[in-house]
């Protein structure tokens, strides 16, 4: 099996074109350890689709499955272009989160960015937990798949690693959730750090940072409209929310290399 390995601000898939196959769960864990495997956030495969120009499922390091990743999607778009399997600079991509729409930017006959209609972010109003003996606020927000925004003055000091596991597993989120810890730099600018639902820590997440804006315009550290940069541990994507609560993403996409399974 032939697998392209591709990155957006860091958020790293094995990329395959072709149907998924039945034991993509074991495979996903197998390519995707980092000491014993190619090394990855998860594989993502990409295949025709009846009901948009291309079809996206994404399966995480821990072999389950995605409904949505903001970073994978873009690099989807430059995968079909670079490679040849579309010639146009704007197309859809059916995922279980519904149609997204993407504009490809081109330079020298590759993609190296791209702008994707994410569709709607939900912000719900704030909630209470208890995880690691502290006691949590967050903003609900649906952005296809879910998620927990945490606002904090310091970014940096959170402790990701188990805090961030324990809201995942919390019993209030019986299927997990991504979470976000936030810091608000500016009325354009947040920094963010991501414990991602099946992944763990990630140096980005586009679904997250939609998220994350989508939180901050519902309180008011945002204004609703306007470009915000979210800054991740992998880089910036620019991200603005409507009104509406309708999201665009724009960010990066980048080929590391091509492989090969033996």
């Amino acid at each position: 099996m032939r697998f392209t390995k591709m990155h957006g601000l860091g958020n790293d898939y094995l990329y395959v074109y072709g149907e998924v196959p039945e034991n993509i769960a074991e495979l996903s864990i197998k390519l995707s350890d980092r000491h014993f495997g190619a090394g990855s956030d998860g594989m993502i495969y990409i295949s025709p689709s009846e009901a948009a120009d291309f079809k996206m499922r994404i399966f995480n390091a821990d072999g389950s499955e995605a409904k949505m990743c903001g970073n994978g999607i873009r690099c989807v778009g430059k995968y079909v272009y670079d490679k040849g399997y579309t010639n146009k600079t704007e197309i859809t991509v059916e995922t279980l989160s519904g149609i997204k729409t993407l504009k490809l930017n081109v330079k020298d006959g590759k993609v190296f960015e791209a702008a994707v209609q994410m569709g709607k972010a939900e912000a719900k109003p704030e909630r209470r937990l208890f995880a690691n003996s502290e006691s949590i606020i967050y903003t609900p927000v649906s952005v296809g798949n879910p998620h927990a925004v945490v606002f904090t003055e310091n970014a940096e000091e959170v402790p990701l690693e188990t805090l961030g596991a324990s809201i995942e597993r919390h019993p209030d989120f019986p299927d997990g959730v991504n979470v976000e810890f936030v810091q608000v730099l500016s009325e354009n600018r947040l920094r963010m750090r991501v414990w991602e639902r099946g992944s763990g820590i990630t140096m980005a997440c586009g679904t997250g940072s939609c998220a994350s804006v989508a939180a901050a315009v519902q309180k008011g550290f945002c204004r609703a409209g306007d470009t915000v940069e979210v800054a991740l541990d992998g880089g910036t994507l620019k991200i603005s929310v409507n009104k509406e609560g309708f999201v665009l993403m724009t960010g990066p996409a980048e080929t590391v290399y091509e492989g090969e399974t033996v």
